[in-house]
C-alpha cells in the first residue's frame, strides 16, 4: 500500500500495511465512536499482555509518554536527569518540559551505541532525580548496571523504548525493566499508526497519576461519562490533552497482531546484512555480537574515521543509486538549544559524524539487501 518516494527504489522504511488496517479504521468509523474509547481500552489491555507489565496507558506520542514520566516522578526545576545525546531530541526535551536539566552521558563504543554505565555513574550528583535510557535500535542497554547505579542513589529509571517493542533482555521485554517505559507508534516505528505511543509501568501510583494527567487532570474522561459511569467531573491537577483516539488505536491493534512475525523477518534481514558485510574493513556494525531477540528498528553502520563530510558523500552516492539512508542521530548536545554548556562526549560525537542508517524493514528481499551492500561497498571504497 505504501509507495516509496519516487527517487528511491529502495526506501529507508516501508509500512507493513494491508487491507486489515483499512478495515479496522472503517469499523471504528462505523461504530460512531472515534475519540478515546473502547478500541483504546482494548489496545491498552493487549499491550499490557504482550509487554508483560501491570499497567499501560495509550497516549498521543512517545514524547507525551516521556513528559508524563517526568511529571509522575516529580522531576522539576533544580533536578537533573541523565540521558544520552545519541537519541532523538524528544528524549532530552521531555526533561526540559518540566524545568529540569538534561545531563548528557556518553555511549559505550561504536560497537555499542547505548549509554555507558561508567559514564552515567561519573555524572551522578546530589541533584540526579532519574536516569533516562534509550535502547538504540531495540538493543538493550546494560540495565543491570544502570539499575544498580540508580538503586544506590534512590534514583528512578525511565526507558525510552520507542525502538524496542518486544525486544528482550533475558526474560523481560524492554520497557518493563525500569520504573516507567515509553513507546512510540510514529509512522516509521515497528508499530506504525502515524502518531501515538504508550506509557507503561509496574507502579500503580505512577499509572493513576499519568492517567489523570493524560486528560486535563479530569477525574472522569468523556468515554466514562458516555457509558454512564459518571455524570460529572472535577479537575484536580494541571493536565494535558495526551489522549490517543480510537482511530489510531484500531490501527495499533492490527499492527500488534503483525508485530512478532514482522520482527522475525527483520531478524532475517539483519542476518543477511551481517553475512554480506562480513569482512568489510571500512565499517563497524554496532551490536554485531548481540544474541538476544531484538526489534531491529534500524540497521546502522559506522564508517571508520570518515567524518561527517565523507559520510555525507557516501550517503549522496547511495541516493544517486536510488537507495535512501538516514542518520540516527545527530547528537542532541550539538543542537543550538543545548549548547549553553560544553559536553565532553567523544564517542557520541565520533558516532554522530560517522553513522549511516541503511534500509531496514521486513519486506526487504535478499536481492535488495545485496544491492544496498554493493552500493555501500563501492561508495566507501
Amino acid at each position: 500500500m505504501s509507495e516509496p518516494p519516487s527517487r528511491f527504489t529502495i526506501p529507508l522504511f516501508d509500512l507493513n500495511y494491508d487491507e486489515a488496517e483499512e478495515e479496522a479504521v472503517v469499523q471504528t468509523l462505523r461504530s460512531r465512536w472515534i475519540s478515546m474509547g473502547p478500541k483504546t481500552t482494548e489496545l491498552e489491555a493487549e499491550f499490557r499482555r504482550m509487554i508483560g507489565v501491570s499497567h499501560a496507558l495509550a497516549v498521543s506520542s512517545c514524547t507525551s509518554a516521556l513528559h508524563l514520566a517526568m511529571r509522575v516522578l516529580d522531576v522539576g526545576p533544580g533536578d537533573e536527569v541523565i540521558v544520552p545525546s545519541l537519541t532523538f531530541v524528544a528524549t532530552a526535551n521531555a526533561i526540559r518540559y518540566v524545568g529540569a536539566v538534561p545531563v548528557f552521558a556518553d555511549i559505550t563504543s561504536p560497537n555499542d551505541l547505548n549509554l555507558n554505565p561508567l559514564d552515567v555513574a561519573a555524572r551522578m550528583s546530589s541533584r540526579t532525580k532519574a536516569i533516562l535510557v534509550m535502547h538504540y535500535g531495540g538493543f538493550p542497554c546494560d540495565m543491570d548496571a544502570i539499575g544498580n547505579i540508580a538503586a544506590g542513589r534512590n534514583v528512578a529509571v525511565v526507558e525510552d523504548a520507542c525502538h524496542g517493542p518486544l525486544s528482550r533482555l533475558g526474560e523481560k521485554c524492554l520497557g518493563a525493566i525500569g520504573d516507567i517505559g515509553c513507546f512510540s507508534f510514529f509512522s516509521n516505528k515497528n508499530i506504525s499508526t502515524g502518531e501515538g505511543g504508550m506509557f507503561v509501568t509496574r507502579h500503580a501510583e505512577h499509572y493513576e497519576r499519568a492517567k489523570l494527567l493524560r486528560s486535563h487532570g479530569m477525574t472522569s474522561p468523556s468515554y466514562e461519562r458516555a457509558k454512564g459511569h459518571a455524570t460529572s467531573y472535577d479537575v484536580v491537577d494541571l493536565g494535558y490533552n495526551y489522549r490517543l483516539d480510537d482511530i489510531h488505536s484500531s490501527l495499533a491493534l492490527v499492527q500488534l497482531g503483525k508485530l512478532q512475525k514482522d520482527l522475525e523477518r527483520r531478524s532475517q534481514v539483519r542476518a543477511t546484512y551481517l553475512s554480506l558485510l562480513e569482512g568489510n574493513q571500512k565499517l563497524i556494525i554496532p551490536f554485531q555480537g548481540h544474541k538476544g531477540f531484538a526489534s531491529n528498528y534500524v540497521f546502522p553502520v559506522v564508517l571508520k574515521d570518515a567524518g561527517a563530510g565523507r559520510r555525507e558523500n557516501v550517503r549522496q552516492k547511495m541516493e544517486s543509486a536510488g537507495i535512501q539512508t538516514s542518520v540516527h542521530y545527530p547528537a542532541v548536545h550539538r543542537f543550538s538549544i543545548y549548547q549553553s554548556k560544553k559536553w565532553n562526549l567523544p564517542v557520541t560525537e565520533y558516532v554522530a559524524d560517522n553513522v549511516i542508517t541503511l534500509p531496514m524493514y521486513g519486506g526487504l528481499t535478499r536481492e535488495q539487501i545485496a544491492r544496498v551492500v554493493d552500493e555501500l561497498t563501492k561508495a566507501v571504497a
